[in-house]
């Protein structure tokens, strides 16, 4: 029988017997008796073995005490041992201390003495060093005065301590100049030719003499001269090239420059940093061109008539160069390179667009006032150019995104506050154009009836709330471009290039007050000109309409209209209302105003958003009602009836006699008026009621009646009607 699984971690009893019973199906019984018994057979030899395993543990317990016993033994003498030992080294130390102290001084004496002699030895080499030095400078062999230089500076470190130490030190830096000086127009002329073997060996001799500092001046002041040399022979040789070609074939000759450059310094300068020493030597380079990138740059633009985009190739030449070198950089360091070098070597790259940047506001407005200039609204006939103004809105919007972008890609939108200033100044100027319209209206009126100026008010008020529309829109992107830089790593990068110390504090205080959700309209002023645009434009077509109304309502304020009145046989105060027929005047005020919602309906009974946003920018009570069909015109025409309510009570009020006959007239005709305005869905005015009122009363029951009333208007009809007061 197989019992290794007895011996498993994981045995299972159940699953074990079932696996030796599964094969025995007809002799299960006899079988299993089989197993019992060889399974009691091995508990059986099981028990033994434990058995004799327990007899032999137990004999072998007493060597095992015995030999615990020993061991403790030994321990303790060679604890005792230790012990004897230690005081025995601390007699040693006790009686030998005195004699140690003794052997230590007389070691420091001889220490001194070796250091005494070799300082002396060291004196008579630098007085032979010197007196020798003479005689090789004659010679002017830079290897062997380097030689005696080094001994001489060896045999200074030994002589710290003499008395004229200082000296010698200055002795020696003015021997070292001398060779520097005599080795110059070799260490010249080795940088110039790229000349490796002599560069190398001026490398060792001034790391010997520790003047290599002085020997990588030589090399950036040589790299300096040839690279602004080579910018001197290009304008010679290029004369009849652009502005923006001179400064891409130089920014080629740099990165030329560099990469052989690099190659060249790690066999020379093995143990200095290339990338640090060439970002030196660029960054000197570029601010000391002659003449500077500036300069030609003006030049240029005194004879380009795209400015902008002059100015926009040469950031994109810049631009290229600055991305094309710092890959170089990058790729040619052999670690991560200095974050301040690279910054430095990028302030100097940029630096010639700061001033252009700066004036940016002027160039895109200068742009734009061009692009003005040639949109060409203004006709000789009026409804020509309103009609030229209402297709110039679009044009003048994309000119608007055009300058957006060119601000992107000419200034990375650093120029965003100059933007806001061209955009400002251009939308004022096409503003310009709506006011030479409004004042032609203004000279056209008539004082008839004009309703083809009344027409083209309105169709000058839609375009400019058609304006209104595109220009909060063009706010909105405005306003969403400025959220969008600060997430941008690019533009905080460029913002420090691009912008002097004053413009970067003035983009980030836009960039703040947009951001913190300040009450800023980017837009301000224009939207302000367009809003009071609108109220101009309403103001003038609100004339347009009142003004045959209120030539109609001078007939009132005239004498002659009431006197024929004095003797007429309506003067019995007993007759019907019906018995009076509204005068000339107020039915032809009526017809008028009738008519007026027919002239309306192009233009305010449908959805026309344009015209709701002019409406809406001109008076609160615009905004007070839905879009909805013919609400605006209810507004307007209750806007007009308003003032013929007023100017119907004003000229009533300069009546100066009325006679009962003429006072139930005017009353009569006030009705009639009230007649016409319910049609339009209008009421009467509170003032032109009470007149009403008190007009109709008649003259013994005045007093009583006529209470409530104004108190101006109560005694200015009781004068016109020649009413005694009981008082």
């Amino acid at each position: 029988m197989d019992i290794s699984s007895f011996s498993s971690d994981d045995f299972d009893t159940k699953a074990w017997i079932n696996d030796i019973l599964k094969n025995t199906e007809n002799r299960k019984e006899n079988y299993t008796m089989s197993l019992v018994m060889k399974l009691q057979l091995y508990v059986q030899q099981v028990n033994n073995a434990l058995e004799e395993t327990s007899q032999q543990v137990l004999a072998s317990l007493p060597k095992i005490m015995r030999d615990t016993k020993n061991l403790q033994q030994e321990a303790l003498v060679l604890k005792e041992k230790m012990a004897a030992v230690r005081e025995e080294i601390e007699k040693i130390e006790h009686d030998t201390g005195e004699s140690i102290n003794t052997i230590e001084k007389l070691d420091f004496l001889k220490n001194m003495l070796n250091i005494a002699k070799q300082g002396l030895h060291e004196s008579d080499n630098w007085t032979v060093l010197v007196n020798d030095l003479e005689e090789v400078f004659d010679s002017k062999n830079v290897e062997n005065i380097s030689s005696k230089i080094l001994g001489m500076q060896n045999s200074l470190k030994l002589l710290v301590s003499v008395a004229d130490y200082e000296d010698r030190k200055l002795q020696l830096e003015g021997l070292k100049n001398r060779l520097e000086a005599i080795a110059s127009p070799a260490i010249v002329q080795a940088f110039n030719s790229n000349n490796i073997e002599q560069a190398q060996m001026y490398v060792r001799i001034f790391t010997s003499i520790s003047r290599l500092p002085q020997l990588m001046k030589y090399y950036h002041k040589c790299q300096k001269d040839i690279l602004l040399q080579k910018w001197r022979n290009q304008l010679e040789i290029e004369q009849d090239e652009s502005v923006v070609q001179w400064i891409h074939n130089y920014y080629s000759v740099l990165l030329s420059n560099w990469h052989t450059q690099h190659r060249w310094f790690n066999q020379v300068f093995s143990n200095e940093s290339a990338v640090n020493a060439l970002i030196d030597i660029y960054i000197d380079v570029l601010s000391s061109l002659d003449p500077s990138l500036n300069e030609c740059i003006d030049a240029a633009l005194k004879q380009v008539s795209e400015k902008l985009s002059f100015l926009y190739d040469v950031k994109q030449t810049t631009k290229q160069f600055a991305d094309n070198l710092m890959n170089v950089v990058n790729h040619t360091s052999q670690g991560k390179p200095d974050t301040d070098m690279t910054n430095k070597l990028l302030k100097a790259i940029y630096n010639h667009l700061i001033s252009y940047v700066n004036k940016y506001a002027a160039y895109e407005q200068a742009n734009l006032m061009k692009q003005l200039s040639t949109l060409n609204c203004m006709k000789e006939e009026l409804p020509d150019t309103i009609q030229a103004l209402g297709l110039s809105i679009t044009s003048v919007i994309d000119i608007a995104n055009a300058a957006k972008k060119r601000c992107q890609q000419i200034t990375e939108n650093c120029g965003y506050c100059g933007l806001l200033i061209a955009l400002r100044a251009f939308l004022l100027g096409y503003a310009d154009f709506y006011r030479v319209a409004l004042r032609q209206i203004d000279r056209s009126k008539k004082s008839e009836e004009d309703w083809n100026t009344f027409q083209l008010c309105l169709s000058l008020l839609q375009n400019t709330g058609d304006v209104l529309l595109k220009l909060q829109q063009l706010e909105k992107d405005l306003t969403n471009s400025v959220l969008d830089l600060t997430s941008k790593e690019a533009f905080v990068d460029y913002k420090y290039l691009l912008l002097n110390p004053t413009d970067l504090k003035e983009l980030d205080s836009l960039i703040k007050c947009v951001t913190e959700g300040t009450q800023l309209s980017l837009l301000d002023h224009v939207t302000t000109e367009f809003n009071k645009l609108c109220s101009d434009i309403h103001h003038t077509t609100y004339q347009v309409v009142f003004t045959p109304i209120s030539l109609h309502l001078d007939v009132v304020q005239s004498s002659q209209t009431w006197a024929q009145f004095a003797n007429s046989s309506l003067h019995n105060s007993d007759l019907p209302d019906y018995s009076f027929s509204p005068q000339e005047y107020i039915t032809q005020i009526g017809q008028y105003l009738m008519t007026l919602p027919q002239h309306l309906e192009p233009f305010l009974f449908r959805e026309n958003p344009s015209l709701s946003c002019a409406l809406k920018a001109v008076d609160q009570e615009y905004s007070s009602v839905a879009d909805g069909e013919g609400g605006l015109a209810s507004v307007f025409l209750k806007i007009v009836a308003r003032g013929t309510c007023q100017g119907f009570c004003d000229r009533i009020l300069s009546i100066c006699e009325l006679s009962q006959p003429a006072s139930r007239q005017l009353a009569h005709d006030i009705s009639y008026l009230n007649n016409i305005l319910e049609e339009l869905g209008i009421s009467l005015t509170d003032n032109l009621q009470q007149l009403s009122l008190l007009l109709k009363i008649p003259t013994d029951q005045y007093q009583a009646q006529s209470s409530g009333c104004s108190a101006r208007y109560v005694a200015a009809v009781r004068q016109m009607r020649n009413i005694k007061s009981s008082n």
